[in-house]
């Protein structure tokens, strides 16, 4: 028996490598699947990559079908401090089920760290390719071009605050969040607050198509005078495999000089 500890300091006792895993995180999903094909047993419905990915769905992230969990007989379940909740996470394990918890991560380096340990400690694997690659590709913190206001949510609007991974994302490309120094890492502005911030000291909306999906006509409609950019949810809020391709397409998506 292995007695490993997760990113909150929760044991998580193994027998040996993870060989038959559910996933509760869409960005983890696709992690362990590129770098370990085969050994998940069962994920959400909402994740949505690798495309070709198909196993049992157990539900949504907030609020998965514990018994169908529990059903699969997994010798591991994955699940995030932001995105999962505790009482799921402590029923999981009152039946046995050893659950490895990745913190939310408030920086690329942070969730790139959280995931080698995921890969090299409960899976032992060697460290994939492409996770060096993300490294690489994110060290850079570029100089700031642009201020921006980064809604994730609509009714109520919700923005990206202080400590957050995309809002790190976003600064290591050169795009300072506004409300970086918030008191919330996710703040409910309303309206009138977002207007004023782009008539003042922001200069750029940012509009991610997940988890709400904004289109090109939300931007026009409440902030017409704002300059906008759309870009994939997936570049910016998720931590893994995706993250070699999103630095060259988020500044792609940027307004040009």
């Amino acid at each position: 028996m292995t007695y490993l500890v997760d990113d909150l300091g929760e044991p998580v006792p193994l027998e040996g490598p993870a060989s038959r895993v559910v996933s509760l995180v869409p960005s983890l999903t696709e992690a362990v699947e590129v770098s370990a094909p085969g050994r998940l047993a069962g994920a959400t419905d909402y994740c949505t990559h690798p495309s070709a990915l198909d196993v049992p769905r157990v539900g949504g992230s907030k609020y998965p079908k514990l018994d169908r969990v529990l059903d699969l007989a997994p010798d591991l379940v994955l699940a995030n401090s932001e995105e999962n909740r505790q009482e799921d996470v402590e029923r999981l394990r009152a039946n046995g089920i050893p659950v490895w918890v990745m913190a939310a991560a408030a920086s690329v380096p942070a969730a790139l760290g959280s995931l080698r340990r995921i890969l090299t400690q409960a899976y032992e694997l060697d460290e994939p390719e492409w996770l060096v690659s993300a490294e690489e590709a994110w060290r850079e913190v570029r100089p700031v071009r642009f201020h921006a206001v980064v809604p994730v949510w609509r009714k109520p609007w919700i923005v990206l605050g202080r400590d957050t991974f995309a809002g790190d994302v976003l600064r290591r490309v050169g795009v300072a969040n506004v409300y970086a120094a918030s008191g919330e890492r996710y703040p409910r502005p309303d309206v009138e607050e977002l207007r004023a911030h782009l008539s003042t000291d922001a200069d750029l909306l940012v509009l991610p198509d997940e988890p709400y999906e904004f289109t090109g006509e939300d931007g026009p409609d409440h902030f017409p005078e704002a300059p906008y950019v759309l870009v994939s949810g997936r570049h910016l809020t998720w931590y893994g495999p995706s993250l070699v391709e999103a630095h060259a397409a988020l500044l792609e998506a940027l307004p040009k000089p």
